[in-house]
């Protein structure tokens, strides 16, 4: 899934693959993202990688981070 000889940066590779998660059901609406550790060992990527990719969700609308409890997948 990520392949780390791409051109295309790590962090873009996880957001998209986490985006295809989403669209796809298999991470619903309104439950919370993977925690960033479980992200870490899943995709074997680091701290710095993983908080980028779910700053890119973010960005792209995908994803809403609540202070103290988590990013959750945004309603459709």
């Amino acid at each position: 899934m990520i392949d780390p000889m791409s051109p295309t940066p790590l962090y873009v590779q996880l957001a998209d693959v986490l985006e295809k998660r989403i669209k796809n059901g298999e991470l619903e609406p309104r439950q919370p993202l993977p925690s960033e550790s479980t992200l870490r060992q899943e995709y074997g990527l680091a701290r710095g990688t993983v908080r980028a990719a779910v700053a890119l969700l973010r960005e792209r609308g995908l994803v809403v981070t609540i202070p103290q409890r988590g990013t959750y997948v945004r309603d459709a």
